[in-house]
């Protein structure tokens, strides 16, 4: 079951290496703030499967969307 968008932030991934079957290039994602994984190069994404996993924060640059996309887009 795919659960809700948590409070955090949206990604934009930039490469999926070793995670193609979870990440998809050039798409937004919902982050979950995790201080500890971010002090490791981490961050804490809800990925396709709609759970919420580490991946190297390499993979992805910070976006802003905004409040008029995220009502239209139901995040």
């Amino acid at each position: 079951m795919k659960r809700k968008t948590p409070p955090g932030g949206y990604v934009l991934c930039l490469g999926n290496r070793g995670y193609k079957a979870s990440l998809v290039v050039r798409k937004v994602y919902s982050t979950i703030s995790d201080p500890d994984a971010e002090s490791r190069g981490l961050i804490r994404v809800i990925d396709e499967s709609g759970e919420d996993y580490l991946f190297p924060g390499r993979l992805f640059t910070s976006i802003e969307i905004p409040i008029e996309a995220r009502q239209r887009m139901q995040i």
